[in-house]
């Protein structure tokens, strides 16, 4: 919380390369299952939440931003793709997953159902497996290093002794 006792929320994306703080209520948080929702986030959908009058600050860097239509338009880092915004007349959406603390922004409601793929209502009951589980996958894994930025505001970034 802010000295104001607004709700202080911040993220970024993958790399570090642009980070954001939003001070103030977040609006409503949605799932979109349209095409161009799918393709921009590489993904069955797209998590999304409103700012609306809560304040959007860009900590480190800048968005780069693709015109996906006559009226919206998508944020992402231009250094390694992750997406962050969908901006709209209405206002402006940042991803679910960009956010340091996602599990805590839950989705109300679902749109574009008409572009849902077939198999998205099933996926949880599919079986569920730790990661380490992947027998073939767990001698790499075993001694993974991480370059992503960790999930809070760093004063640099990468650190000096692990640039990438």
């Amino acid at each position: 919380m802010s000295l104001d006792n607004r709700p202080i929320h911040t993220g970024g994306c993958q790399c570090g390369a642009v980070r954001f703080r939003v001070e103030g209520a977040l609006g409503d948080a949605s799932v979109c299952h349209c095409r161009m929702c799918q393709k921009a986030f590489g993904s069955f959908y797209a998590p999304l939440v409103s700012v609306r009058k809560a304040k959007l600050t860009w900590t480190r860097g800048e968005p780069k931003e693709f015109r996906s239509s006559n009226h919206a338009s998508r944020g992402f880092c231009a250094d390694c793709g992750t997406p962050l915004t969908y901006v709209a007349p209405d206002g402006i959406a940042l991803a679910i997953g960009a956010f340091d603390e996602p599990g805590d922004i839950a989705p109300l409601v679902q749109w574009g159902i008409e572009a849902k793929l077939p198999h998205v209502d099933g996926i949880a009951a599919l079986p569920g497996m730790d990661t380490m589980a992947d027998e073939e996958a767990a001698d790499f894994l075993s001694d993974l290093v991480s370059y992503q930025h960790p999930d809070h505001d760093t004063e640099t970034w990468p650190p000096e002794d692990k640039k990438a």
